[in-house]
């Protein structure tokens, strides 16, 4: 298995895999994705799971997958450990979760304070935009939209003709990307040039896959704002599984035999979540579940908002009835 990945208790030495920036995987897996904190309690659906292993290996759910009578169809854990890891073929954010099964004593317990007012990991200060077969070309260069290089980008000096600049970037995998980004055109415009075609190669980007463009603002005194980049593939036909898929953990039946083995033996089991693979999360803090369901009175007639994901990856608000 090829990854980068990251997580805690987890430290960069030498000659190992580097910590993958969270606000850059965050971005990558999409604006309605955050990974629950570690030490909080979860509930885990068996089902959704066996859902989205099915949409990951394009494989529909088998109606002769054995029954497990021991396995609840929600399973309250405490959440031991998150690991963020990103595949180096295919650049695909997933994550792999530790998750303990709590005892009915044990489910009693009142909610912690970091359990009921959890932060969004969501960043603010970065781009998306859906890559058009002008910006894949290897003649041409990466068209970027306004707002999203004074967003993003470092300012460029117009006292130039024509205003440009290096940009030194990372990706996932703390690998140093350069682009010169230039202020041309008729209408004027930004450009990503020289560079850019090296990068299309190398991820081997078609269009419809996406770029994601992010400013992280370091609070260190000593150290700079830096700017990394990301991608998301569109979402196309797999011929070879990623491998974030390929474990014996993931794998359809192996995943409903583990969580009904550890729900019997009160022991420790592991998750690969893909938040690519389908919309919905089998991982939600337990104070959002409690409250979906306990709290929440639904009637005929009641309007209601749904939060959808835009093809620009943003997040958009409906109301209905």
């Amino acid at each position: 298995m090829k990854l980068s990945s990251s997580g805690q208790g987890q430290q960069a030495h030498e000659g190992e895999n580097k910590c993958l920036n969270s606000e850059l995987w965050h971005a990558c897996a999409g604006p309605m994705v955050c990974l629950p904190t570690v030490g909080t309690r979860v509930v885990y659906f068996p089902q959704g799971h066996s859902e989205q292993v099915a949409a990951t290996t394009n494989k529909e759910v088998d109606t002769h997958i054995p029954n497990y009578p021991d396995l609840p169809p929600q399973l309250i854990c405490q959440l031991q450990n998150v690991t963020m890891h990103a595949d180096v073929e295919t650049d695909e954010v997933y994550a792999q979760m530790s998750l303990q099964p709590l005892t009915p004593e044990e489910q009693k317990d009142t909610f912690l304070p970091m359990e009921l007012g959890i932060p969004s990991k969501q960043p603010t200060n970065y781009f998306y935009k859906t890559l058009t077969a002008s910006d894949t070309s290897t003649h041409g260069g990466f068209s970027v939209p306004r707002r999203a290089a004074e967003k993003v980008f470092p300012p460029l000096d117009f006292s130039q003709q024509p205003p440009a600049q290096e940009l030194i970037a990372r990706d996932l995998h703390d690998i140093e990307w350069k682009f010169r980004h230039i202020f041309r055109g008729q209408p004027k415009r930004h450009l990503l040039t020289t560079g850019w075609s090296v990068f299309v190669s190398a991820k081997r980007l078609v269009a419809g896959d996406s770029f994601v463009g992010l400013l992280v603002n370091f609070c260190h005194r000593n150290e700079k704002n830096q700017l990394l980049l990301g991608i998301r593939r569109a979402t196309r036909p797999q011929t070879v599984m990623p491998s974030s898929v390929l474990s014996s953990d993931s794998m359809l039946i192996g995943l409903l035999a583990a969580a009904a083995h550890a729900a019997a033996t009160n022991s420790c089991f592991t998750v690969f979540y893909n938040p690519r693979a389908s919309p919905s999360d089998f991982v939600i803090p337990l104070s959002k579940y409690v409250k979906a369901v306990f709290h929440t009175r639904v009637s005929v007639g009641m309007r209601f908002r749904m939060l959808f994901e835009t093809e620009e990856s943003s997040v958009r608000r409906y109301y209905s009835s």
